[in-house]
């Protein structure tokens, strides 16, 4: 561990390095220059000079360690209530609750309060020791009055009772046994013996008024059961206590003959007075107070508020009805009652988005604020922050683009095949669509992307993750649709753009057309003084193709393109498949870093280990560095065609995240397809009864093909018919694929691929329509003449021809004949017409005779006069105008 000076504390604490001399000196250390080294012995010293300075104990503080515990425990019991005949079973339900409270083992420090409570304790204990004491003086003192008292009314009775005979020990008898009544007074009191005084607990001295002399009483006889002569001094009770004279009977010396002699019971035997004094407890009634639940007060006792609470509620991306009522502390009805007065149609289980949970939340009265759950995706964020290191020079990424056979493939083979070692020569490598060669320049990434309109998204794809882009266009074609979308694609891109302007090897090839064409499109050739270089190429006889990569050469050093390569991999998903040997399969390009094989990575919603890495021949690597295509194995599922892949620490963070990417895109389904407003239902009332369905499910090879598949067919639907893929995938056709296809009548399309024994036996059986397609100019024509044959046929009027009345003769046989001049197309006979009287049809039916003088003839053409005799309708007035047409059947096309 190196050792820390003074100089090097100062930059770590952020302060001066003479302040922290000054600090140091004022703790009683002593340091000569900033390059002294500080110990820890020290370093703690200063920092309890510094504690003390600012008012702190300079002992650090414990570790916080909880300091109560709380225990709950719930069980639940039935019990049987019977309620006259019937019965019935209630449950009870008992709630436990304890709380341990840890004791602190050092007292709290004495502060002012704490002393002025002992000091107030002490002065009340004083004055209750002081009001004890006089008590009990004023009680020995009255006890020695008594006494004395006793004493003299005594004398006097024996002087007065000489003759009477007295045992001199009887007195003393029954000084020491008194026999109080069988109902004693509440309030009377009886001294015992001098000297025995028990003092009671410290009460509030009460007044005690002075009691007048007895009369003198007779004497009566004694006994065992007849009280003595000390019976007008009445015993209460044991157990008792009096407040007359804050005395009472020590009956602890003989604790069964007082409790014996206070009831009255000297008849008894022990036995006996326990049996009768059990059941005189048992005869006593119980005084029920009140059930504390029945009360408002106490722990458990309810409130009414008195405001309206308002919460503060955290919502996600989407929440459902339910889960929003919960945090609202709300009955669900409410909720979906208020979203409903919102025009937002939704049950309780659907899921709202969040704009529309924060509007009825604030609706109802509370705040809502937006809730961060992207914990994994900030984690990832910071992943990819730390990727630091020397960033080099990688190769640059080239994309071709172009119109349909204006030779984008061509040029690729020809480059593919003279600059690719001999033993490769072929074809592109169709399921990759990427791939990188070397050239005297460095080495190049090519990216090929499909000319059809259909994969318009494949071809934005490719122009945002490349470098440069090579548009390819035939010079005895010109510029074509595709060839427009491709240099809007290229500006949206912010990316420079190359023109290859092929087939200049044939006699009708013209490029100065090629050039026009593009100043329309404000692309702007070097000679014409533009920015964009024009390669005149052919890919058949390979001129111009030096020059071409020439071009792409120093474009890409211009542009100085680098990246980290020492440093986890980032990139992006071209094109994904399913392998049915090797699992799924994704084409990446990596943009930063060097994946390599053992890598965990996050790609989408999926995850994974890269099992392997395959180039674009199928040979096996170890490492792609940047702007190199691989082919990686391992993930947990197929990804779609333009997602992002990040390599990652750890498994854990890659699934957390896949997971949650996952939880997300399930709620934004949900969220498209739940929640309808009143004004879309009221839209879309009655549509649904004209108008036809077709369903869909779309398989095919690679992800990129199902996706411009699936963009394609439903933009085939119009107001008669609707078009709806049910499902699309990428892999051949399983069972499960035709299970669905036949519960929901679905036709199926397979593109480039084939559906395996299983699923052909579901197809046969329940006669499904499967439809094989390698080309998908045949896919959209097959899927339109499927959907014009639901559409049934149209029947639509075609007028022949017009003629005008000049005028009306009657005939006995057809009534009213117009005298007509055809002005207009042919009039047939047997077809019907119409006759029009100021533009407006006043009568519609056939013809019942087409004459020419006295001729019965087919048809009359545009020029000739004719008589015109119609069926059923004599009210024919000159200037009238006969409409004849016909009805036909035209098939409905899309």
């Amino acid at each position: 561990m190196s050792e820390v000076t003074v100089a090097s504390l100062a930059k770590v604490l952020g302060m001066p390095t003479e302040k922290l001399l000054e600090q140091l000196a004022g703790a009683g250390m002593t340091f000569s220059g900033p390059d002294q080294v500080v110990s820890s012995t020290e370093k703690m010293k200063l920092l309890g000079f510094l504690r003390r300075t600012h008012g702190k104990d300079d002992k650090p503080a414990e570790a916080a360690v909880p300091k109560k515990i709380t225990l709950q425990r719930r069980k639940q019991e039935e019990l049987t209530v019977s309620a006259g005949k019937t019965k019935s079973t209630v449950t009870v339900e008992v709630r436990q609750k304890r709380t341990y409270v840890k004791r602190d083992e050092t007292e709290a420090p004495v502060t002012d309060e704490r002393q002025e409570a002992l000091r107030k304790l002490e002065e009340s204990k004083a004055r209750n020791d002081a009001e004890l004491a006089a008590l009990s003086e004023a009680d020995r003192k009255r006890k020695l009055e008594r006494d004395a008292e006793e004493a003299r009314l005594k004398a006097e009775e024996a002087a007065r009772n000489a003759p009477v005979a007295v045992e001199p020990e009887e007195p003393e008898f029954e000084e020491e046994i008194e026999v109080a009544p069988p109902k004693p007074s509440p309030r009377a009191a009886a001294p015992g013996p001098v000297g025995q005084i028990i003092i009671h607990e410290p009460r509030k001295a009460r007044p005690v008024a002075p009691k007048p002399a007895p009369a003198p009483a007779r004497p009566a006889p004694t006994g065992p059961n007849k009280p003595g002569p000390g019976a007008a001094k009445q015993t209460p009770p044991k157990g008792k206590t009096v407040r007359g004279s804050h005395a009472m009977v020590d009956n602890e010396g003989d604790e069964g003959q007082a409790s014996r002699f206070a009831a009255g019971q000297l008849h008894l035997t022990d036995s006996e007075r326990a049996r009768r004094g059990a059941a005189g407890n048992r005869k006593k009634s119980k005084v029920r107070g009140p059930e504390p639940s029945r009360t408002a007060s106490g722990a458990h006792g309810f409130s009414r508020p008195t405001a309206p609470i308002v919460r503060d509620v955290y919502i996600g991306d989407s929440i459902t009805v339910a889960d929003l009522a919960v945090k609202l502390a709300m009955k669900g009805g409410e909720v979906v009652r208020a979203l409903f007065k919102m025009g937002v149609m939704a049950t309780i289980n659907q899921v709202i988005d969040h704009d529309t949970a924060v509007l009825v939340t604030e609706e109802l009265g509370h705040r809502a604020s937006k809730a961060n759950e992207d914990d994994a995706e900030v984690a990832l964020v910071a992943h990819q922050e730390d990727v630091q290191g020397e960033r080099k020079t990688r190769p640059p990424v080239v994309t071709i683009m172009g119109h349909v056979d204006h030779g984008k493939t061509s040029l690729l083979d020809y480059i593919r095949r003279t600059k690719v070692a001999t033993g490769e020569a072929g074809g592109i490598t169709q399921h990759i669509g990427a791939y990188h060669v070397e050239t005297d320049k460095g080495v190049i990434s090519f990216l090929d992307t499909p000319g059809h309109s259909a994969f318009s998204a494949m071809r934005a794809r490719g122009a945002k993750l490349t470098d440069i882009v090579v548009l390819v266009v035939a010079a005895d074609d010109g510029v074509m649709p595709q060839t427009v979308e491709a240099v809007n694609h290229a500006r949206a891109a912010k990316v420079p753009l190359l023109i290859a302007v092929n087939k200049m090897d044939k006699p009708e090839a013209n490029p100065d057309n090629v050039k026009q064409g593009l100043v329309k499109l404000e692309v702007v050739p070097e000679e014409w003084g533009g920015d964009v270089q024009f390669v005149p190429i052919s890919a058949k006889t390979g001129m111009g193709v030096d020059a071409l990569l020439e071009a792409i050469a120093v474009q890409a050093e211009v542009m100085e393109l680098t990246a980290v390569y020492d440093a986890r991999a980032t990139g992006v998903v071209i094109e994904s498949a399913l392998d049915k040997g090797r699992g799924p399969v994704a084409t990446v390009l990596v943009q930063q870093g060097t994946l390599k094989k053992g890598d965990y990575l996050v790609c989408g919603v999926h995850y994974g280990r890269v099992r392997a890495l395959f180039d674009e021949n199928g040979k096996q690597t170890d490492q792609a560095e940047p702007s190199i295509p691989v082919q990686v194995l391992g993930l947990s599922g197929v990804p779609d065609a333009g997602d992002d892949f990040v390599v990652v620490a750890d498994e854990r963070l890659a699934k957390e995240v896949a997971q949650q990417r996952d939880a997300k895109r399930r709620e934004s389904r949900l969220v498209a397809t739940a929640g309808s407003r009143m004004e879309d239902i009221m839209a879309s009332m009655g549509q649904d009864k004209d108008q036809a369905n077709l369903n869909l499910l779309v398989k095919a090879d690679v992800q990129g093909s199902v996706e411009a598949l699936r963009q394609a067919l439903v933009a085939l639907s119009n107001d008669l018919i609707k078009i709806n893929v049910i499902s699309s995938g990428v892999g051949g056709i399983t069972e499960s694929d035709a299970t669905l296809a036949a519960t929901s009548k679905a036709v199926i399309i397979g593109f480039n691929v084939r559906a395996d024994a299983s699923a052909r036996r579901i197809i046969e059986t329940n006669g499904l329509d499967l439809r094989y397609f390698s080309i998908i100019y045949d896919v959209i024509d097959q899927v339109k003449q499927v959907a014009s044959g639901l559409l049934g046929v149209e029947i639509r009027e075609e007028i022949l021809g017009i003629a005008e009345v000049r005028d009306v003769f009657r005939s006995s046989k057809f009534g009213a004949v117009a005298g007509s001049l055809v002005v207009e197309g042919t009039v047939r006979k047997n077809k019907p017409i119409r006759v029009l009287r100021n533009s407006v049809v006043v009568f519609e039916g056939e013809l019942e005779s087409l004459r020419r003088f006295k001729d019965n003839v087919e048809e009359v053409r545009s020029g000739t006069e004719c008589g015109i005799a119609v069926k059923a309708y004599n009210d024919v007035q000159p200037g009238d105008q006969i409409e004849c047409f016909e009805r036909i059947e035209v098939q409905r096309t899309l």
